[in-house]
């Protein structure tokens, strides 16, 4: 089942925040006011089916899919690939693994 409209709308609206620099600005961009007017525009009618709106938001959640997935794959990126060259220890230290250790603290010196 799909999600109602108004979740998909306050979640675009929500990934729409999240991409501008500026806070409280949003609401005067041009994808703003396009999204809230297709939203306005293919409201639920009287008819049975309604074609368009089933469409549009069909639309609207692949496009908010691939808003969430592009920041959440900016945010990994940031993660693993901002900090130049890194060490073995760091390496395995950012994964959550741990080096083994020569015993007596022979042959692995620096």
């Amino acid at each position: 089942m799909a999600a109602p409209p108004q979740r998909v709308l306050r979640a675009l609206l929500k990934e729409l925040r999240y991409l501008g620099p500026e806070s409280g600005r949003y609401r005067r961009t041009a994808a703003y006011k396009y999204i809230a007017e297709q939203f306005r525009k293919n409201q639920v009618t009287s008819e049975k089916l309604c074609r368009a709106q089933q469409e549009l938001l069909h639309q609207a959640s692949t496009y908010l899919c691939l808003l969430q997935s592009v920041r959440h794959h900016q945010a990994l990126h940031q993660v693993y690939h901002s900090k130049g060259e890194l060490s073995p220890q760091q390496v395995s230290q950012q994964v959550g693994f741990k080096l083994p250790q020569q015993p007596g603290g022979k042959g692995w010196e620096e």
